[in-house]
């Protein structure tokens, strides 16, 4: 399997917030990412967007072939900036402006056939409903 990656440093929104985005899209396909991410209403989602389609561009100058999926997202701590503000009793509040490095990976899987889901053969089904029986009826008396 052949992956494809992009990172954006230093975005300036808190991690915590960019990996409410992140939960969102891990596993899924880099197109429907894109979708979701397009109509996500969270400050964040336009620079991931942007990210994803970065690393697909980054596929596409390798030749990577086939459905491409994000593999992992990773949303680490950038620079912290501090910043004081006054408060009571000539006291200071330290703010903390928090940061974002952001890392996507997406893999390239080839389309595959599935096979039909197996049926439980008659045997296996008529041992399990024997052995919920006995216990239906040690219940009811």
């Amino acid at each position: 399997m052949k992956t494809t990656s992009a990172q954006l440093k230093n975005l300036r929104i808190a991690p915590r917030k960019t990996r409410l985005l992140a939960g969102l899209i891990k596993g899924k396909s880099a197109d429907e990412a894109v979708e979701i991410l397009r109509f996500t209403t969270k400050r964040a989602a336009e620079p991931v967007r942007k990210l994803i389609q970065s690393a697909q561009a980054n596929a596409r100058e390798r030749g990577l072939t086939g459905e491409l999926y994000v593999r992992s997202i990773t949303v680490n701590d950038g620079l912290t900036l501090f910043r004081r503000r006054p408060a009571a009793q000539g006291q200071l509040k330290i703010i903390r402006k928090r940061n974002s490095h952001v890392f996507v990976e997406l893999e390239a899987r080839e389309e595959q056939k599935r096979a039909p889901a197996s049926k439980k053969k008659p045997a296996a089904a008529a041992k399990t409903a024997a052995k919920r029986a006995p216990a239906a009826t040690a219940k009811q008396s």
